[in-house]
């Protein structure tokens, strides 16, 4: 293994519909299985039966502006959701190669309204929920 082969997340993008987000600090998106317990008579171990899989992730953005609070005010005092889409990349700058998943069915579940102290960059985190994805391209 070359030690240059390993990737940085400084090589990453996201998109959110279509817009890149030049502003982000991080993401995650996460997968977790749901399983129920199935106990057998005679058998002492506990077995599990998936039943499903729950999407959830978090973007932290550098604040720069009003993206957030334009996305998400409306949503929160309406009840209308925006149909929206992420799309991250992290490029191999060695080989050209990327990794992309695009993140659909997204959910905003918080969002803060204000948030600062004094001699500190200002960031905001924004949790979320998907119900679907697609993996778009893998790194050989």
């Amino acid at each position: 293994m070359k030690k240059n082969r390993i990737l940085t997340g400084t090589t990453g993008n996201v998109w959110l519909d279509g817009q890149l987000l030049a502003q982000i600090k991080s993401i995650e998106a996460k997968i977790s299985g749901n399983y129920e317990e199935a106990d057998f008579v005679g058998d002492f171990a506990t077995h599990h039966v998936y039943t499903g899989w729950t999407g959830e992730g978090t973007l932290v953005l550098h604040k720069i502006d009003s993206t957030a609070l334009r996305l998400l005010a409306d949503k929160f005092k309406t009840g209308v959701e925006p149909d929206l889409k992420i799309v991250t990349q992290l490029e191999d700058k060695n080989t050209k190669k990327s990794e992309r998943v695009a993140l659909s069915e997204i959910v905003f579940t918080e969002m803060m309204l204000a948030k600062f102290e004094s001699k500190a960059l200002i960031e905001e985190e924004l949790p979320y929920k998907f119900s679907d994805y697609e993996v778009l391209e893998m790194i050989a």
